[in-house]
């Protein structure tokens, strides 16, 4: 019986950060978007934000969803929102990573 390998994805042996740069690179605006979701939520006096909340709205913004947007991504885009805003730390909450 084959194993996966810890992070990956068994269809195509690619890891998760793995997937979420090619789906990114090819869906700026879900990052755009979520960007703009959160900084709404923080403006109107949200302390705390989650990513999973956002993901779930988007869905239902978008008319016909966005293919591919996975769960498995919510903490890379929370890591990344953290990176580009640092300010906005405190909101979120993020565990220790077990894969690259």
């Amino acid at each position: 019986m084959p194993t996966a390998i810890r992070g990956s994805h068994r269809a195509t042996g690619r890891s998760i950060t793995e997937q979420f740069r090619t789906f990114d690179a090819h869906n700026p605006h879900v990052y755009r978007a979520l960007e703009r979701m959160a900084a709404r939520r923080l403006a109107t006096g949200a302390t705390r934000i989650s990513l999973k909340d956002l993901f779930e709205d988007l869905r239902r913004q978008l008319p016909h969803g966005v293919a591919g947007l996975n769960n498995n991504y919510t903490a890379l885009y929370a890591r990344r929102m953290i990176d580009e805003h640092p300010h906005w730390a405190p909101a979120f909450e993020l565990r220790r990573r077990r894969a690259a």
